[in-house]
């Protein structure tokens, strides 16, 4: 994908900047706002030589809703920025042949709020995970809010959008790549699950849960222990708890 659009947010901002300068367009900053973050923000745009503009706040509101970027926070700076890019199967195929350590993925199944595919990212490049995989339809791609609650994660993160996520699990399987789908009916837990090798997790959207062919395609399911009376997680607070778990136990192995 080569298309521009537009992030917001001083965290989205600077890992734009300091990353992938060369795919940025323009960096517009809301007059008036004077601190130290928007301050080192101005020095690193000036430093990477990008180009900018200080605009009033009615310039800047003009922007906003011509370009439909009003949810969120946008903390009075946006970026117009070449759009990362959304990889398709054979970029999945290439990168799994280019590891050389054992796969961590994270797979979302029919996940359609950006937020939580931000955060989802996020997750993923605390965890050093190797990539998110979602299915091209019936899911939320990186739009600007799943860009900004990102916060930089998705210019460390590979993002990849399947036709078909059944294929592509039995792809992943065909590589001995071992597939858990986290579900509450799940006979055992994330904590007895030896996760060691090289692991791909699936997270349905909440309510809905995994869909049948991708539950019936998984290796085994998981459940994450709850204490209190909720009975689910958010699905990215879900990611990261099973995302640290298989971090947890290849630590252990590794003795450290």
């Amino acid at each position: 994908m080569t298309d521009s659009m537009w992030v917001f947010g001083l965290h989205a901002a600077q890992s734009a900047v300091e990353t992938h300068p060369e795919r940025i367009k323009e960096v517009v900053l809301l007059k008036g706002r004077q601190d130290n973050r928007m301050n080192r923000l101005l020095d690193l745009v000036r430093a990477q030589d990008v180009k900018f503009r200080l605009v009033n706040r009615e310039d800047f509101d003009r922007i906003l809703q011509k370009h439909e970027l009003i949810e969120g926070r946008h903390q009075g700076v946006l970026v117009q920025t070449l759009a990362a890019p959304v990889l398709k199967e054979a970029d999945l195929e290439a990168m799994l042949d280019a590891l050389t350590v054992p796969p961590l993925l994270l797979i979302l199944d029919g996940v359609t709020d950006p937020h939580n595919i931000g955060a989802c990212l996020r997750s993923c490049d605390a965890a050093g995970a190797h990539g998110l995989i979602v299915p091209k339809d019936k899911s939320a791609s990186l739009t600007p809010a799943a860009v900004k609650v990102a916060s930089g994660a998705t210019d460390t993160v590979p993002f990849f959008a399947v036709t078909n996520l059944a294929r592509t699990l039995d792809a992943l399987k065909s590589r001995g790549i071992w597939i858990y789908g986290a579900a509450g009916e799940a006979e055992g837990s994330v904590y007895q699950t030896p996760l060691t090798g090289p692991i791909a997790l699936v997270m349905g959207a909440e309510g809905s849960g995994l869909r049948r062919l991708t539950r019936e395609t998984c290796d085994g399911l998981v459940y994450i222990p709850m204490a209190g009376q909720v009975s689910s997680l958010n699905v990215s607070v879900a990611a990261g708890v099973c995302l640290f778990e298989v971090v947890r136990q290849r630590l252990a192995q590794a003795g450290q």
